[in-house]
This record gives C-alpha cells, structure tokens and sequence, in this order.
C-alpha cells in the first residue's frame, strides 16, 4: 500500500498545538527537535508518513545551534583511519549544499606549514580527501605559496612559514538550516511544537504506543498516539529511554565543545584557518562568519548533560592560547565578543577513554518496547540519519514501505542564494515584504548587530519563537556573535514578542531579564572556574 502526500500545516504555533490536541494518530511521533529529529520528521513525512515532532525547549536550542558551522567529511578522521565515515559525510556535504544552497557554501580553509615535511604529509591526506568526496566535491586542493598564504591570511603568524594548503569544506548558519528543516516537515504535512516536553510514554501491554506532551506554554498535557515513537534526543536520548525501560547502561557519553567568537580583524579574508594539531589532540579551526570570527572546538567529557550547558575557563584558555599560536597577534579575554557551548551525543564505547577518539558514526537501535532511538552521528549525516531510521520504523511498526525522498529535497531553498536576505530561502520575499511594508521594521534591532527590527517580526510570525531567546539566540544569531548587543537589544524584542503574542509589559520585562541572565553565561567573565 502506497502512502500518500500530506498537505502542509502552516507554520504558526497554535495550528500544531491544535492538531496535537485534537487525538490524531500518527505514524511516527518523534520525541527532539534538534536536527536529528527534524531530519527524521523530513524524511517520514516527505514518504507520505503521519509525523508528529515535540521538543522540549526550542527547536535547535541544544547541540543543533551550538557546532563549529562546518558541514565537512572531516579531515581528522582520515588520520584515525575511518575512511567510511568521511566518504559518507563527503556525499553528504555534497546533497545538502544542492538542497540549501541558501544557508550552505563552499569555504576554503587554509592549513599553515611551518615545518619541511608538512607538504608532502598534508597534501597526500586532502588529495585522498578530494578523491572521497567525487563528484559531489567542492574543488581540489592547492599547494600555496609563502607569499600567497600570507595574502590569503594576512594576520597569521609569519615566522617559518613555509607556505600552506587550501582545500574546501562547507560552511553553513546551523540553526537557520534547522529552522528551514522544522518548516520542510510541516510543508510535508508534520505537526512541530516546540516548548513541548514528553514527560511519560504511553504502553499498552509492553509496547510504546505514544507519549504525554506537556504543552509547556499552555500548561496542558496532550495525550499523542502513535505507531512507533522515535528518540531522537540527542546528548539527551539515554533519559527519553528510560521513559520506556528503567536500568541498563547509558548508551550516551556526552562530550562538550567550546567556541569562542572574535571580531573580524583577527581573520580579515574569505578563507577559515584549520590547527590540525592541538595538544589535546583535535583540531581547531578559525572560520570567518556572520562578519566574526568563530574559533572552535573542545572536547571535554562531561557526566551530565545540562540544558544550557557552561563553558570552562581551561577551555576558553586552550582555545586562546591555540589561535594566538597561528596568529601575528595574541588573542585575550577582551578580544571574546562570546562563548558558547554545545553537547556532543557520542555513541558510548567500551575501553575508550578519550571523547576526541569516540566515532562520529550513528546507529539506529529498537528497544525491547518497540522504542526506537538514533544515537550519534554529526550534522553533516543528518539526512542519512534520518533514512535509516525511517526505514527501520517502518519494520518496526509495520508501516507501507514507501522511498527515501530527500536525496534532492529541496530545504526551502527557491529563490535567489545570492539576494538580500537570501538565507530565508523561499520566504525571503515576504521577509523583504514586511520590512518594507513598516519603516520601523527597517531599523537594525541594536547598532553592533545585522539585523533589522523586521526579522525579529518575522521570526516571530513565520518561525514560531516565543521567547527572546528563541529571537535572539537562533532565528537570529545576535548572542553568539556579540552577548553584549544582544542584551541591549533584549527590551526591544521582548516588546515584539509581548505585541505579537498578546502578553502584557511585566512579561516583557520578565523576558528580557531572563535573556539577560542567560547572556552572562556567553560572556569570558560567567564561564565556569574549573581546572582541567
């Protein structure tokens, strides 16, 4: 039996609160709003599957907004010999860049030489790159001169340079891209929610057959039914499981990654800078973005996994001290316009002590309640993620087998990738719309920020944010480029919302001193006081 298209579900909150609550049953019911769970709710629906997708905080508000925007095979892995994996996320990397060209591009990064044998060990390791990524590559890898390095990186560090590297990955905005995907899925016919918490899974006999969503903006509980319920979760996924089945070992081990973000002069051109070796044996790189500088990552392996989780200041300090090593400039606390920090979900591994030699691979588990959790993976997999998964739900639930369709899904891409306002995608010309439409909307929300009053309308109206958060942190990219102008502009969205949302002045005001405080953690001076 052939499943059949659904119609879309316009992309306004109250329209998916509605259908949740209304005892429709689904065929999927996907329990993370990050971009695992939202590929999965693409690729179900896109087949023609009834999908339902909760998530606990914010679309994206966990690891989904918080990675170092690269959508690479990663070159680190080569080295640790896991050729498929890269090979994999190469092809990836290749589709998505087709699927959104409007939030995806290609960036040239520069590695540095400063040592006679570099040459000839890096030029190997991305040749076998390039050959990986075939057809779907983004060019071939170059032998650099001296003096051409220094054009390309007119701030690195000069003395023994020898000349470099430059090879292409992808670049992307990883929370624009999330919210374009939630949006994707509603087109397909999926009902989205996001501040909806699932706080009991619902059993008949053994078997999951649904969950208690607690609709955390109205304080209502909609009982949601389903043939099969995904875990998708992320750092989160071993305490969705336990829902279902108490005791066994964790599957998860969670690891933290720390970027910090600069001004553009530390990296004044087009081309990222890569470190391919740290002493705790990762890479770093230093990417050109949103008119910064995003200098990440760490790997710290955590015990816990905290919603908002906190930088360290022994990370922060290693990633100063790594980007002063390549630059002609040392960089110090006053240069950091933000910091940030993001869960990795790493599939846990017996005897492997060390998070930065954990795979990236995933795998799709089914529990012995029919639950079925996604484990691992990074954003650059997240489509095939998604497919194995669907597939082994359709099994699972005995659902009409239908294709993969999101090979050539387009994710809200028609338009122009190269006009104003372009990463909206297809909604750019309503965005460009209502900006003109009001001459206040054409005001930039704080004068240390790109954006305008009009796109914090927007996100409200068409992106389903509900806090100055939502705003602030991941429709825009205010607090990761500059927490202190994000803070300024807080007041000002929090009256947005309050009119959009028909809220009075005391829940504004309450907003914009909860943004305030969580803006402390994204400063140098609120990072955690910890050692190594």
């Amino acid at each position: 039996m052939a499943t059949t298209r659904r119609d879309p579900v316009p992309f306004r909150r109250e329209v998916h609160a509605a259908r949740l609550a209304s005892g429709e049953r689904f065929d999927l019911l996907v329990v993370g709003g990050g971009a695992t769970g939202a590929g999965v709710a693409v690729d179900a629906a896109s087949r023609g599957y009834r999908v339902a997708l909760c998530e606990q905080a914010d679309f994206g508000k966990g690891t989904s907004s918080r990675s170092t925007k690269l959508v690479h095979g990663g070159v680190r892995y080569l080295e640790q010999g896991d050729v498929g994996l890269v090979r994999d996320a190469l092809r990836e990397r290749g589709l998505l860049l087709r699927n959104a060209p409007h939030l995806v591009y290609r960036l040239p990064i520069v590695l540095p030489l400063y040592r006679w044998w570099e040459p000839f060990y890096y030029r190997a390791g991305l040749a076998v790159y390039d050959l990986l990524a075939g057809r779907l590559g983004l060019g071939r890898s170059t032998r650099l001169s001296r003096r051409a390095t220094i054009e390309a990186l007119p701030t690195i560090r000069q003395p023994s340079l020898r000349g470099g590297v430059r090879y292409y990955d992808g670049g992307f905005d990883d929370a624009r891209l999330l919210i374009n995907l939630v949006q994707t899925a509603a087109d397909h016919g999926a009902v989205c929610l996001n501040h909806a918490r699932v706080d009991r899974l619902m059993k008949e006999g053994d078997r999951v057959v649904g969950a208690e969503v607690v609709d955390l903006e109205k304080g209502v509980d909609y009982p949601v039914r389903a043939s099969v319920v995904v875990n998708a979760a992320g750092p989160y996924s071993d305490g969705v499981r336990r829902l279902a089945e108490s005791g066994g070992e964790d599957w998860i081990q969670p690891s933290q990654g720390v970027h910090i973000v600069l001004d553009r002069e530390f990296l004044p051109g087009d081309d990222a800078i890569i470190v391919p070796r740290t002493r705790d044996g990762r890479v770093v790189f230093a990417i050109p973005w949103h008119g910064k500088t995003l200098v990440g990552t760490t790997d710290t392996a955590l015990d816990a996994t905290p919603l908002e989780p906190v930088p360290r200041r022994h990370e922060i300090d290693f990633l100063l001290e790594t980007i002063s090593g390549v630059l002609c400039e040392s960089v110090n606390d006053s240069d950091v316009r933000s910091v940030f920090a993001g869960l990795r979900p790493l599939v846990r591994k017996d005897g492997s002590s060390s998070t930065s030699k954990l795979g990236r691979d995933h795998s799709v588990r089914v529990g012995p309640e029919g639950l079925v959790t996604v484990l691992g993976g990074k954003w650059t997999t997240y489509r095939k993620m998604a497919e194995d998964c669907v597939d082994r739900c359709a099994d699972v639930a005995g659902l009409p087998r239908s294709a993969c369709r999101t090979e050539k899904l387009s994710i809200r891409s028609d338009g122009d990738p190269e006009g104003p306002l372009s990463h909206y995608g297809c909604d750019a010309t309503a965005v460009r719309g209502l900006i003109a439409g009001t001459p206040e909307y054409a005001e930039p929300i704080d004068v240390g920020l790109p954006y305008t009053v009009g796109e914090a309308v927007w996100a409200i109206r068409g992106e389903m944010a509900r806090t100055v958060e939502d705003v602030l942190s991941r429709r825009l990219r205010a607090l990761l480029l500059d927490a202190d102008a994000a803070c300024r502009a807080a007041p000002r969205v929090a009256e947005l919302l309050a009119a959009e949302l028909g809220r009075d002045d005391t829940w504004a005001r309450d907003q914009s001193a909860s943004f305030s405080r969580l803006a402390e953690g994204y400063k140098v001076t609120g990072c955690e006081r910890s050692s190594a």
